[in-house]
């Protein structure tokens, strides 16, 4: 599915700081604002016409990892760079990834990876969506360094710089109505709040990831499965639309660890159930009309006051039904979510965010102790073994002898 050579630098997007040459009263990561990226990105192309989902989530990808590899340029000499070489830059950032990505599909995914870099006009609608949801995350995040670096000379022309750039996007209409602040500007806003929550609040931690990044990663995970199994486009959009919201909800409630939320009796199903009255309340209100339907079901929402986006569940004739065999359902007409396997990403992402830690030399017992009981929770999925992944996570980023290797759990 993936291996641990992509998911450390998928990772490693989570130290790599952004607006790193001006004061900040918040840390702020390239994983955060990729993950900002794609939710915008979302909802822009949920209000055109004529786009590939599927294309637009492998294009974010794409993107997302040439960005890790050419990080330390900034965005602005970046644009100018790929304008004159981009032919050259493209070809490092191939060579740099290409040991990485080989195995992924048997070569398919480096092939289209390539392809995309070298052929501008390949997805070109939702390269386009693309650039404008990264223009209002970079735009979301300059708000933050503008209150802390009004006493810089040169602030007022970046501001004017990242103010003129949004009428090169004008023509969508997702991109007005955020610019006006319109009820969709709200969900933006919300979203991006979530890289202020961290991840494993109780304890330290190498990197630090917030529920925003972590959104996103299990969100990858969730493409490397889906096609893996060779998931249909429907059911592909579907797993990585609903990993990448599946903790929407805590802008609202805050992140509550398993071990809280899990030790009193029906505490869970009080969560549950806030959690529903926040999104009918806070949430969904300021959701496009045409799309507060589909939104509510990718949010795990089901019959009546009922919430779990790790069910397996299809949409057939307007209907919501759990399902034991998701396999079955394979066509875009079921609109099928692997629940359970999207669960799984879910406990992989934790298991490497405590992993990760533990060989930079943080091991507190909670890390210790919840990357041991994750373990024990991965399973066998269709083909996918999450144990096996987890296994083999653990003995590269354990290589150094920093860390205790998953052996010990057995």
């Amino acid at each position: 599915m993936i291996n641990p050579k992509v998911i450390d630098y998928i990772f490693s997007s989570a130290s790599i700081q952004r607006w790193n040459d001006y004061p900040r009263m918040v840390e702020l990561v390239e994983l955060d604002k990729q993950a900002h990226k794609f939710i915008i990105a979302f909802f822009i192309a949920k209000l055109e016409k004529d786009i590939n989902f599927t294309h637009l989530i492998e294009a974010g990808i794409f993107e997302f990892l040439r960005r890790i590899v050419v990080t330390d340029i900034r965005p602005d000499v970046f644009r100018k760079a790929l304008q004159k070489k981009s032919k050259e830059i493209n070809s490092w950032v191939i060579e740099k990834l290409k040991d990485s990505l080989e195995p992924i599909q048997n070569g398919t995914f480096l092939k289209k990876f390539e392809e995309y870099l070298t052929d501008l006009n390949m997805y070109k609608k939702e390269r386009f969506i693309l650039k404008a949801a990264s223009y209002l995350a970079t735009k979301w995040e300059f708000s933050i360094v503008y209150q802390t670096s009004k006493f810089l000379t040169d602030i007022e022309n970046v501001k004017r710089s990242v103010e003129d750039e949004i009428e090169d996007y004008y023509e969508l209409i997702g991109v007005r109505k955020i610019a006006l602040n319109k009820k969709l500007s709200r969900i933006i806003d919300l979203s991006g709040r979530l890289r202020f929550q961290k991840r494993w609040a109780q304890t330290p931690r190498i990197p630090e990831t917030s529920v925003l990044g972590h959104m996103l990663t299990v969100a990858l995970f969730a493409y490397f499965y889906s096609k893996n199994i060779d998931a249909c486009d429907q059911r592909l959009q579907n797993n990585f639309y609903t990993a990448l919201f599946h903790d929407l909800p805590e802008a609202l409630t805050k992140d509550i660890i398993s071990p809280v939320k899990y030790s009193v009796d029906e505490l869970s199903n009080i969560i549950a159930e806030y959690e529903i009255i926040k999104i009918e309340d806070d949430i969904l209100p300021f959701i496009p009309d045409n799309l507060k339907d589909e939104f509510s079901y990718l949010l795990g929402l089901y019959e009546d006051k009922k919430k779990d986006e790790f069910l397996n569940k299809i949409k057939y004739n307007n209907k919501i039904k759990i399902i034991d065999n998701i396999s079955e359902y394979n066509l875009d007409k079921y609109n099928a979510i692997d629940g359970e396997a999207l669960k799984q990403c879910d406990k992989l992402s934790a298991f490497i965010e405590a992993s990760l830690s533990i060989s930079h030399g943080i091991k507190s017992k909670e890390l210790q102790s919840g990357k041991k009981h994750i373990y024990k929770t991965l399973k066998k999925i269709e083909n996918i073994d999450f144990k096996q992944i987890a296994k083999e996570i653990d003995e590269e980023f354990g290589s150094t002898g920093q860390t205790q290797t998953i052996l010990d759990f057995d």
